[in-house]
């Protein structure tokens, strides 16, 4: 088993979905797929569909989606976001002003104990309020 992500389950966000594809970690990828490691925030989901071109892109995606465990969005996982939001607004002006999504992500990940895998600094940011492993799909600024 890769150990490039550690063994806990992944909470993938938009930016390491959206860069799985590339060679670079593409190997990693499909054997976290394939080990059920993976989990989708619906956020994440609804930001994945938002991507298609046309109805028949959309169902296509939705398949391949509907392979993929449901990470929780759930009154805990809100409940904690907001909690991380105060905690950011309170350390510095502006600090907090992250995308819903990437709250909703790493609130998840929380929840469930598990790795947030993306490819966006903010998760640095959010793991220092948090309690989250926080993970890079591949070294900053090494995927396009």
């Amino acid at each position: 088993m890769s150990d490039l992500w550690g063994s806990a389950a992944l909470v993938v966000d938009t930016s390491a979905w959206s860069r799985a594809h590339r060679p670079e970690v593409r190997d990693a990828w499909v054997e976290a797929l394939l080990e059920d490691r993976v989990r989708l925030s619906p956020a994440v989901r609804l930001e994945i569909l938002l991507s298609a071109r046309d109805g028949e892109g959309f169902d296509a995606m939705q398949g391949g989606l509907d392979a993929v465990r449901v990470a929780p969005l759930n009154s805990s996982v809100l409940r904690t976001a907001e909690s991380a939001m105060r905690a950011l607004a309170h350390r510095s002006a502006g600090t907090h002003r992250l995308p819903i999504v990437d709250y909703l992500v790493a609130a998840a990940a929380q929840e469930i104990n598990a790795t947030v895998l993306h490819y966006d600094a903010d998760y640095e940011l959010l793991a220092e309020v948090m309690d989250f492993e926080s993970a890079w799909l591949g070294p900053r600024g090494s995927l396009p």
